[in-house]
């Protein structure tokens, strides 16, 4: 994609309001702890970016050192459906190369240089993905695809003990970048808001991060709390996130629905708690992650065995989000969560929290209906929810002759 220096100037102009908050706190960038060497992960793989379904879903998440993230929100700007098509060539092309690695080509010295060369002359995979989804505001008037929205894509729902902030809101595409490092994820935003410059205007951006285990298990949460210990995985996870139903249009088939919600967290305000009453609204244990009616983590918590909710409060985060009946199985959803640190708000506080993010085949019947028991939980005295959005992740790119949303367009 090309920009004259006028469009570039009058596209910044556009993006402003959404994205001034951002550029100011997102300096404090992405926290990720280094190898027990200090130095970079032993093994860098690459993930596969052709397939039938997108890297970055069922990718091995933080716990093997995919530790850094981004989710960055846009408005297309494309003028019309053709130059939609081309701009969704341009960032398959720019995500291939950037996921594979390798030396930048050489423009020669009369021209500006191919790379920025923040991860210098060759760049290295380091673990990234890519994941490209697509918002319910792409699917207005201006593209001829309202016909083709997926069934369960609409604007993101506000729950009752919401917070919610336009300027973090929703979005036409949203990439979520994973990999080991942070300038990783600095390199591959810059590079791909560099060629998409004329189609893509950023809206929102966060920059996520997360810790080894400490000191085992799953990794922790801002509140000191593992964080995902019940995610489903191998075939539990994949009969659960990837869209098969008859009633969604053909060329969804290989995609997933995510969810992104912004979590501040008030931790000062969390750290004056009793760790009796945090674990109580949890329902596990700080310390070792395992349920109050358990002693390891990844013990499953009896709520049968509970019915009274003597052990397990009926109110706990758990036992809310996941009753653990036969009804609701299918309700249960695959998380790929982060922690941010935005440095402080206007009032000197910590501003501070949780990017969860979740997949699923039906945002209605998973996250929605769990999220609609979880109203009015405890916690909510020390979460504030304030932005993020619903999408569509596109079938992932089969091919060197596919693209993104090439049957979408086609």
């Amino acid at each position: 994609m090309t920009v004259s220096r006028r469009r570039f100037l009058s596209g910044a102009a556009v993006g402003a309001a959404g994205t001034a908050l951002t550029a100011g706190v997102l300096a404090e960038g992405a926290r990720v702890d280094a190898a027990a060497g200090g130095g970079q992960p032993s093994t860098t793989p690459v993930f596969p970016f052709h397939g039938e379904h997108q890297s970055g879903i069922l990718t091995p998440a933080p716990a093997d050192r995919q530790a850094a993230s981004c989710f960055a929100a846009f408005d297309v700007t494309a003028a019309n459906r053709a130059e939609l098509a081309d701009l969704m060539r341009t960032l398959t092309d720019r995500a291939r190369r950037l996921t594979a690695g390798g030396p930048p080509a050489d423009p020669g010295p009369s021209h500006p240089p191919a790379d920025s060369a923040v991860l210098g002359p060759d760049i290295p995979a380091d673990g990234l993905t890519v994941t490209t989804g697509v918002g319910a505001s792409l699917f207005d008037q201006r593209y001829g695809l309202a016909a083709r929205k997926p069934a369960h894509l609409t604007p993101m729902r506000i729950f009752p003990d919401d917070s919610p902030d336009p300027a973090w809101m929703h979005g036409d595409l949203l990439l979520q970048l994973c990999a080991h490092n942070p300038d990783t994820i600095h390199h591959a935003i810059r590079d791909i808001t560099r060629h998409t410059r004329g189609g893509l205007q950023l809206r929102w951006r966060i920059q996520g991060y997360n810790s080894p285990a400490r000191p085992s298990g799953t990794g922790r949460n801002l509140l000191g709390f593992k964080d995902g210990t019940a995610n489903p995985t191998g075939s539990d996870a994949a009969g659960l996130i990837w869209v098969d139903s008859p009633e969604e249009p053909a060329w969804t088939r290989g995609g997933t629905y995510q969810v992104v919600r912004l979590i501040r967290m008030l931790v000062e305000f969390w750290d004056r708690v009793s760790i009796a009453e945090q674990e109580n609204m949890f329902g596990r244990r700080r310390e070792s992650g395992a349920p109050l009616d358990g002693t390891k983590e990844f013990d499953t918590p009896d709520y049968a065995a509970d019915p009274d909710a003597t052990v397990t409060p009926a109110t706990a985060h758990i036992r809310l989000a996941n009753p653990r009946t036969p009804d609701t199985a299918n309700q249960q959803l695959l998380r790929r969560s982060y922690n941010y640190d935005l440095g402080i708000d206007p009032n000197g506080n910590l501003a501070a929290g949780h990017i969860f993010t979740c997949f699923q085949q039906d945002i209605q019947r998973q996250f929605e209906t769990i999220q609609t028991r979880l109203a009015g939980e405890p916690l909510t005295d020390y979460v504030q929810p304030f932005g993020g959005g619903y999408f569509f992740v596109l079938p992932g790119v089969t091919g060197t002759e596919d693209w993104y949303a090439r049957t979408l367009l086609s």
